[in-house]
């Protein structure tokens, strides 16, 4: 009983069975993924306030959705057919294009928002585009 208790007591325990290459690496990642997504956030309230509308509409999930819908000039019913799957993607290619062209840009600038929305968000949330209402 006496080696069993010993054998315990000397057991390494603190291992968390990551090595710590593995765990640094996950905490760049997650560095890395929070100031894409702060990013993120930070250029959306920026256009939603260069098109007039409230900045922290950005961080409310369904409503931001409806605030961008707005901003594109386009019926607020179009967020039902955000719940379509695959009408949802065309809905978003759309909105990608009329959301360039509301800030005077055009179909090239909405393929950039469309795949590299990281870069060209914030190019149009700090660049010198206009907002132009509907």
């Amino acid at each position: 009983m006496n080696t069993l208790f010993a054998m315990v007591l000397l057991q390494d325990n603190t291992s968390t069975g990551v090595p710590p290459a593995a765990a640094a690496g996950l905490g760049v990642i997650g560095v890395v993924y929070f100031a894409v997504l702060l990013l993120a956030i930070i250029s959306m309230w920026k256009i939603f306030t260069k098109a007039g509308k409230p900045g922290w509409a950005a961080i409310v999930p369904i409503y931001n959705l409806i605030v961008l819908i707005e901003i594109c000039c386009k019926p607020i019913w179009w967020f039902i057919l955000m719940l379509i799957p695959i009408v949802n993607i065309v809905i978003i290619i759309i909105l990608c294009i009329e959301l360039a062209k509301r800030f005077g840009k055009g179909i090239g600038y909405a393929i950039g928002i469309l795949l590299l929305g990281f870069i060209f968000l914030p190019m149009l949330a700090f660049g010198d585009a206009k907002y132009q209402p509907c």
